[in-house]
């Protein structure tokens, strides 16, 4: 039986002081972040590209403003399937996340099978995204936008304080 990619062996106290100080920083220098953690350069270098290897730092990315950059209408759209066909999902899946605008795509329990987080020039490309991009699509009975007016990204971080070394328990 194939691993599940997303199980991972547990981090040791180097590990989570690494991905915590990437949270916080995803480009903060190999010398720095060895520095902090108190680990020789080579030595942080080989963790930092193991836990890349492992899928626990899955990316480093920049955060776009989608209004500085033509794109000023966001909406989450919920999608439902009919039948739930594992094929119609497979290509949602495969396809959805990478067509311009898409910012997320999370496949979620409930009455709604979707939800996409785009972010458009106006309106009318909205709705244009939503006609030939997802209500066309094999599979898809339903799809229903919500503007979404004010979006603050989370500020919490996937690491606690009490996991580090050093941190009382």
């Amino acid at each position: 039986m194939p691993k599940n990619p997303r199980v991972h062996k547990p981090l040791d106290a180097t590990d989570l002081a690494l991905v915590r100080l990437l949270e916080q920083d995803g480009r903060m220098s190999n010398a720095h972040l060895a520095r902090e953690v108190g680990i020789a350069e080579s030595t942080c270098l080989v963790r930092v590209r193991g836990l890349r290897d492992r899928g626990v730092i899955r990316g480093i990315h920049a955060d776009i403003d989608p209004m500085a950059v033509g794109r000023p209408v966001e909406a989450m759209i919920a999608v439902r399937f009919g039948g739930h066909r594992r094929s119609h999902f497979e290509q949602f899946t495969k396809e959805v996340p990478s067509l311009p605008g898409v910012l997320g795509a999370y496949h979620v329990s409930g009455a709604i099978d979707y939800y996409v987080h785009v972010a458009c020039p106006s309106a009318d490309e909205l709705r244009d995204f939503v006609l030939d991009h997802l209500t066309n699509r094999p599979g898809v009975l339903h799809a229903e936008t919500s503007l979404i007016f004010d979006a603050q990204r989370g500020r919490g971080t996937m690491t606690r304080p009490e996991d580090l070394p050093g941190t009382p328990a």
